[in-house]
């Protein structure tokens, strides 16, 4: 009964983690194409009544701007404005740094150390998980999610002989964890190939 529960309940927090940012990010954009209405609106006379223009044009302006600013943060100065505004601002909010770390790690920026693929010893058996920080030193903070929810699991503070790092794409260790495992053999042969583990490959090879 307590398994099942907990099940559940890591499920629910599941969905919950991928439905949150979804809601808050359609409300984000509907309140910014209600901003630029008015800003489109004389174009809407040029367009037949038929057609959604006011709708259309503002979100069509709404993603020009987000366009725009994307590449303006790209550049030197841009990204020196953006740090300055979120060590300011936004990295005061919490669990910011932490979630701009996963986005950035989805969207394939591999400058980010946090979020970093590896297999941990968890008892007896190597277990999916993913770097969030490095100590100084050395020992790592782990984050090992649940099966198969990818966003709820537990944290550990671990030993760097008890954590290999992968070379492998975010995405791929993400996928083995909501598959249920399946592909965790490609995550063992990365380690085994990277000369990073500590153990025998007949015991390495004991995932779950």
């Amino acid at each position: 009964m307590k398994q099942a529960l907990a099940f559940v309940g890591s499920a629910v927090a599941g969905g919950l983690l991928i439905l949150i940012p979804v809601y808050l990010a359609v409300l984000l954009l509907l309140k910014a194409m209600k901003s630029v209405v008015g800003l489109v609106r004389p174009f809407t006379l040029l367009l037949p009544d038929s057609f959604p223009a006011e709708t259309v044009l503002s979100l069509l302006l709404v993603f020009l701007i987000c366009f725009l600013i994307g590449v303006a943060v790209r550049t030197g100065p841009g990204r020196v404005a953006r740090e300055r505004i979120e060590k300011a601002l936004f990295e005061r909010i919490p669990g910011y740094a932490l979630l701009r770390s996963l986005t950035q790690q989805m969207a394939g920026d591999s400058a980010d150390t946090a979020w970093k693929p590896a297999l941990v010893e968890i008892e007896e058996a190597l277990v999916p998980g993913f770097i969030i920080e490095e100590f100084a030193d050395g020992r790592y903070t782990v984050f090992v999610p649940s099966i198969p929810t990818p966003f709820a699991g537990a944290v550990y503070i671990l030993a760097r002989e008890r954590v290999h790092p992968l070379d492998v794409p975010f995405t791929d260790a993400l996928k083995v964890v909501s598959k249920w495992g399946s592909g965790a053999k490609e995550l063992v042969a990365a380690m085994e190939g990277g000369g990073s583990s500590s153990r025998p490959v007949a015991e390495s090879s004991r995932t779950c």
